[in-house]
C-alpha cells in the first residue's frame, strides 16, 4: 500500500498549497479528501511535480472559513481515510481576549523573574 506524506509550502493569496510524497514510486495519481465542516472543498488539484513519487496539491481556502472563532479544514488520504494534515484559522473577538490575557501573564511572569534576579544580585555581591 502506498502511503502519502503531505508537506506545506505556502499559503498565498487564498491558496494553500503542499507537496504530497508516495512512499512508492508510482505514476498513479494520489487521492486526497479537503474537507470543510465535512463538506468537500471544491477546486482542489493534484498535478505532477518534477520529481517522481511527488505531487503538488493545491485548494482554494474557502471564504466561509474565515469567520470568528477557529475553523479547520482538513486533508485526508481519500484510499486510507489518514488525515495528512489540518489548516486552521482563528480569528475574531475571542482570539483578542486569549491575546490578552496570554500578554497579561507573560508579563507578570517577566516581573517576577526582575524582581528574582535583582535579589540574587544583591545577595551575590
Amino acid at each position: 500500500m502506498t502511503e502519502l506524506t503531505l508537506t506545506k509550502t505556502r499559503l498565498f493569496e487564498g491558496t494553500w498549497e503542499g507537496a504530497l510524497k508516495c512512499s512508492e514510486d508510482t505514476s498513479a495519481k494520489p487521492q486526497v479528501d479537503v474537507t470543510y465542516l465535512g463538506e468537500p472543498i471544491q477546486d482542489v488539484s493534484v498535478e505532477p511535480a518534477e520529481d517522481i513519487g511527488l505531487w503538488r496539491l493545491r485548494f482554494p481556502i474557502p471564504k466561509e472559513s474565515i469567520s470568528d472563532g477557529v475553523q479547520t479544514v482538513v486533508i485526508a488520504d481519500h484510499t486510507t481515510g489518514k488525515r495528512l494534515d489540518t489548516v486552521s484559522f482563528i480569528a475574531g473577538e475571542a482570539l483578542a481576549g486569549d491575546l490578552r490575557a496570554e500578554i497579561d501573564l507573560l508579563r507578570a511572569e517577566l516581573d517576577m523573574l526582575k524582581r528574582a534576579f535583582r535579589r540574587h544580585c544583591v545577595e551575590t555581591m
